[in-house]
C-alpha cells in the first residue's frame, strides 16, 4: 500500500478517487489534503510516490504548489497526475513542472482516465518505483506495455519512460523532451496508421474538416476487429543504452517512402507526415521490420552527470577536480560534503581500492563529515568531476532552513545501508560488503 497525497478539496472528485482506488485494492491510498502549507508539508517529509493534483482547485493555491515543486525538483521527483476544468486546461499547463508528469486529466474525463491511469502505474511499476534499485542492484531492467488504442493512453507511457530515464540521470532535460516526441510520434503512428489503418489522405481530410485526430481515432476504435488490436511497446534499459521496440496489430506500411528522403530529393508532407523525419534525428539505430509493424530504436546515456541539483546547495562552491585529482586524504579532518554533479570518484583504504562513487550516490563524504571524524578513505578524482563542496556552517543551516532535507538524508543513508543488508542476504563476497560498507560509512 502506497500514500497517495490527493491535494483537492472537491468532495466529488476525491470521492471519485477513493473508489477507484478501491478497485485496485487501495494499492494506491489516497490522503487528501485542502491547504497549500499542509500539501507542502506532506510532498517535503513524505516525498510520495505519485501525487494528485487538482489544478482546478479554487480553495487551493495549486500555483504555489506547482512553483515550489518547480523551485526544488531534487525533493518532489513524485510523479504528478494533474486534473483541470476545459476553463483551466491552458493556466494547468504554464505551471506544470516539466519533470515528472505522469498525465494531465480533463475534469470531465476524469473517472475513466484516472482508472486507466492507475492501472497503467501498479501493472508498470517496476519503471516507476525501482530508479534506486536499478541503479545499485540490477544491471537491467526489462519489460513491455500492452495499451489498447485509446490515445489518451500514449501520452502516459512516453511519460512513464522519458521520466524513468530522466530521474535515473540517464538523459538530461533537453533529450528528455526529445525523446518524449520521438516515443510519442512513433506510438501514435503504430494507433493510427497501424491499427486503425488511417491513410495520410483520411487524416488530412480530416484535420482540415475537423481538427481533432482523436476523434477519429475513437471512431476507429468502434469496429470490433480494430478495437480488440493491440500496440507492445517492449523496453530494455541498461546503465549505457536503452532499446525500445514498438510493434502494432496493423498490416504495416511503406517505411521507406516517409523514412528514405535525402536533401536532393525531399519529400513534402504537406500539413502533416514530418514525425518520422523528426523522430530519426532524436533516437539512434531506427530500424523496420520488412512488414513494416515494428520499429526499434536506441537511446544512448549521459555518463556519471547528475540532472538536478538540491535547491538549498545550488549556489554552493563547485569544484572541478581532473583525472588523478585527490579530493581528500584519508586521516583528513572532514570540514566539507560535497555533492556529486558529474564524474567518478574512487575510493581507497590505504593501497587497496574500495569502490566508486558516482552522481547516483548524490553525496560523498557525508559520514565522517557528520560524525565529526577524520576521513577513512583517500578519494581521487577518475577522470574529470565537479562536486559542490558544502560547508558545515552552510549544512547546519540549510537544515535549519529547510528541516525536511534532513529527512531526505536520512532516507538516503539507511537506503544504503538497506542495499547492504540485500547484497549479503544475496550471498556477496566479503570485498564486495566492504566495497557497500565503504559506501556508507568510510568516507
Amino acid at each position: 500500500m502506497r500514500k497517495m497525497p490527493g491535494i483537492s478539496s472537491d468532495p466529488e472528485l476525491n470521492d471519485r478517487v477513493e473508489r477507484v482506488c478501491r478497485r485496485f485494492d487501495n494499492y494506491f491510498l489516497p490522503v487528501f489534503i485542502d491547504d497549500r502549507d499542509a500539501a507542502l508539508e506532506y510532498l517535503k517529509y513524505e516525498l510520495p510516490e505519485i501525487n494528485l493534483i487538482n489544478g482546478s482547485d479554487a480553495r487551493i493555491d495549486t500555483n504555489g504548489i506547482l512553483e515550489d515543486v518547480k523551485r526544488d525538483p531534487w525533493l518532489h521527483y513524485g510523479g504528478i497526475i494533474a486534473v483541470h476544468t476545459s476553463a483551466d486546461e491552458q493556466r494547468v499547463h504554464q505551471h506544470l513542472p516539466n519533470s515528472n508528469i505522469i498525465s494531465v486529466i480533463p475534469r470531465g474525463e476524469f473517472v475513466a482516465s484516472f482508472y486507466r491511469v492507475v492501472r497503467i502505474l501498479i501493472q508498470n511499476r517496476q519503471i516507476l518505483f525501482q530508479r534506486d534499485l536499478q541503479s545499485y542492484l540490477l544491471r537491467t531492467i526489462s519489460g513491455r506495455f500492452v495499451m489498447d488504442n485509446d490515445p489518451s493512453n500514449i501520452r502516459t507511457y512516453a511519460n512513464l519512460v522519458t521520466s524513468y530515464l530522466f530521474n535515473s540521470n540517464y538523459v538530461n532535460r533537453d533529450k528528455k523532451d526529445r525523446f518524449h516526441v520521438a516515443i510519442f510520434e512513433l506510438l501514435m503512428n503504430a494507433v493510427e496508421h497501424g491499427n486503425c489503418r488511417i491513410s495520410y489522405e483520411e487524416k488530412s481530410k480530416w484535420l482540415q474538416e475537423h481538427g481533432d485526430i482523436l476523434a477519429l481515432i475513437r471512431r476507429k476504435c468502434t469496429d470490433p476487429a480494430i478495437r480488440k488490436r493491440n500496440v507492445v511497446f517492449s523496453y530494455r534499459i541498461t546503465p549505457e543504452r536503452s532499446y525500445f521496440t514498438i510493434r502494432d496489430d496493423g498490416e504495416g506500411f511503406d517505411w521507406r517512402k516517409r523514412v528514405e528522403t535525402s536533401p536532393s530529393r525531399p519529400v513534402n508532407f504537406g500539413p502533416h507526415g514530418h514525425g518520422l523525419k523528426m523522430v530519426a534525428h532524436y533516437v539512434t539505430n531506427l530500424q523496420y521490420n520488412e512488414r513494416g509493424n515494428e520499429v526499434s530504436f536506441e537511446v544512448a546515456h549521459q555518463r556519471d552527470e547528475s540532472n538536478v541539483v538540491p535547491g538549498i546547495f545550488d549556489r554552493s562552491e563547485e569544484t572541478v577536480f581532473q583525472d588523478g585529482d585527490v579530493v581528500f586524504f584519508e586521516g583528513e579532518e572532514s570540514n566539507y560534503l560535497y555533492y556529486i554533479a558529474s564524474g567518478r570518484l574512487s575510493i581507497y583504504s590505504g593501497d587497496q581500492y574500495l569502490t566508486t562513487l558516482t552522481p547516483d550516490d548524490i553525496f560523498l563524504g557525508e559520514m565522517s563529515f557528520l560524525l565529526n571524524n577524520r576521513r577513512s578513505a583517500t578519494v581521487i578524482s577518475n577522470g574529470r568531476s565537479v562536486l559542490a563542496k558544502i560547508s558545515k556552517n552552510a549544512f547546519i543551516n540549510a537544515i535549519k532552513k529547510q528541516p525536511h532535507y534532513g529527512i531526505f538524508l536520512a532516507r538516503l543513508l539507511a537506503q544504503r545501508l538497506m542495499r547492504l543488508n540485500v547484497r549479503i542476504a544475496q550471498g556477496d563476497s566479503p570485498a564486495a560488503d566492504a566495497q557497500s560498507v565503504a559506501r556508507t560509512s568510510a568516507e
